[in-house]
């Protein structure tokens, strides 16, 4: 293989790679659209050259074939006045009008084919164009559609890095966050309430106890008012430690006593 024709090919791989990648369906369909219009104009300016020249053919063919009757009326006058050569003479002219008018039958026979077949083409063409118009709107829909989708998963795929969702994450990290900390000021400030009734339900309790017991006191002995039951038993206890002594002392006296009589 020669060196131009790899880069021929290098070259023509490349363009067709552009190409490719520069289609865009939409404008393509919208181009190909135009082009089958332009045909079907083209198409149409033929069909109507094709028709003209038919009728002037057909003009044509029915001169040369009025001309060749006439002159046929006319040799038949000549022969009937006996002027025979006169006779003869119309019917050579009959005769080339003849000609004429079998040769232009013959191309008008073609001519009228022609037009027929280019007006089946016509046909045909108009049929194809309102077809591949609604195929076009169609293509052209779905091709819309598909952008939208792999936008769509484009902008989905990307979302999950993009800054906006970072900022998203963070700020709801924030509010969590926040909402915690609410939270916790709620149940600081529950407890801190619960512990201020504690102190005073405990108050009460103890100047309730107060009162009960100065009732009580207010109700016992007069040497005894100021004393709590447990001091007044102390003090019974205290008075017989102390008289217990006195006897013994006595006792002892008395022994000396008898001990010296003897």
């Amino acid at each position: 293989m020669g060196l131009f024709d790899r880069i021929s090919r290098v070259v023509r791989a490349n363009v067709n790679d552009l190409v490719s990648k520069a289609e865009d369906p939409e404008k393509v369909l919208e181009q190909a659209v135009i082009d089958m219009q332009e045909d079907l104009i083209q198409l149409r300016q033929a069909v109507a050259q094709s028709i003209a020249s038919q009728k002037r053919t057909e003009q044509q063919y029915n001169q040369n074939q009025s001309q060749a009757n006439t002159w046929q009326q006319r040799a038949q006058l000549a022969l009937q006045k006996g002027d025979e050569t006169l006779a003869r003479q119309a019917l050579e002219r009959k005769k080339g009008y003849m000609d004429a008018a079998n040769a232009l039958k013959v191309q008008l026979d073609s001519q009228s084919g022609q037009v027929d077949t280019l007006k089946r083409s016509l046909i045909a063409l108009e049929g194809k164009i309102s077809e591949a118009k609604t195929k076009k709107n169609m293509l052209k829909a779905r091709a819309q559609a598909a952008k939208a989708q792999e936008q769509l998963q484009s902008a989905v795929s990307n979302i999950g890095t993009s800054s906006a969702m970072g900022a998203f994450e963070r700020m709801e990290e924030k509010v969590l966050n926040q909402e915690a900390r609410a939270q916790a000021a709620h149940e600081l400030a529950g407890a801190d309430l619960e512990s201020q009734f504690f102190s005073l339900e405990a108050g009460s309790d103890v100047e309730d106890e107060l009162e009960a017991m100065k009732r009580q006191l207010g109700g016992a002995a007069p040497n005894q008012a100021s004393l709590p039951a447990s001091e007044v038993n102390i003090a019974d206890t205290t008075v017989q430690s102390t008289a217990q002594p006195a006897a013994v002392d006595a006792e002892l006296e008395e022994l000396k006593k008898q001990l010296d009589g003897l």
